[in-house]
């Protein structure tokens, strides 16, 4: 089987690639409206592109042309947390990703409590693991459909106490899901560790 990229729609090309690219982890973004609504909504084309500055890029695309309130947030305050849900919130997850007006906030609506970020105006997620508070360090626009890459730097880190040992956040005590295609989901399932060859990274990144 083949298929020829240039005849495909952009929702055909978007369902074989959400197939494809698997499993991708899921940034759980809190963002601010000028009106002060929290807006919350999952995102699973979703990275980290430096360390130093610690960057995360983050895609998000439009709704009939129009940014989602996500973007639209982000452009105007320049500021949002990248929060990473866990199993447990896995219902709450998905269930973020449904469309409301702007006025209405997905924090409230799902009954899900916020706190106080330290450094920017956003509150972040009360009950995740990890929170990330970000400053919109640039956005790319990409294709035709007028997607954009949102890379923003984390300003400060919140961790669960527990989680972290060495320096390195424990993936079984974190316990995350990721997207796989259509309104699939999926847990770490089994671990893998292979020892025995050189470790001698060519790179920090590769850390």
């Amino acid at each position: 089987m083949f298929l020829e990229a240039a005849t495909l729609s952009p929702e055909a090309t978007y369902r074989l690639m959400s197939g494809i690219v698997v499993p991708r982890p899921i940034a759980w973004i809190t963002s601010l409206s000028s009106q002060g609504v929290v807006n919350l909504a999952p995102f699973s084309c979703f990275t980290f592109v430096s360390n130093k500055p610690p960057l995360l890029g983050v895609n998000v695309g439009r709704k009939a042309g129009q940014r989602k309130d996500t973007g639209a947030n982000i452009h105007a305050l320049g500021e949002f947390v990248v929060n990473i849900g866990n199993a447990s919130q896995l219902t709450a997850i998905h269930e973020s990703s449904a469309e409301h007006q702007p006025d209405v906030s997905e924090t409230e609506l799902l009954g899900l409590p916020t706190l106080p970020s330290l450094t920017i105006r956003v509150p972040r997620l009360a009950e995740v693991p990890i929170s990330m508070e970000c400053r919109l360090e640039r956005v790319i626009e990409f294709g035709s459909t007028g997607a954009e890459f949102f890379v923003g730097e984390v300003t400060t880190f919140h961790l669960r106490e527990g989680l972290v040992s060495d320096g390195k956040v424990d993936t079984r005590l974190l316990d995350p899901v990721c997207r796989i295609g259509g309104p699939n989901y999926a847990r770490l399932g089994e671990i893998v560790t292979l020892r025995g060859m050189q470790q001698t990274p060519k790179s920090v990144m590769d850390r």
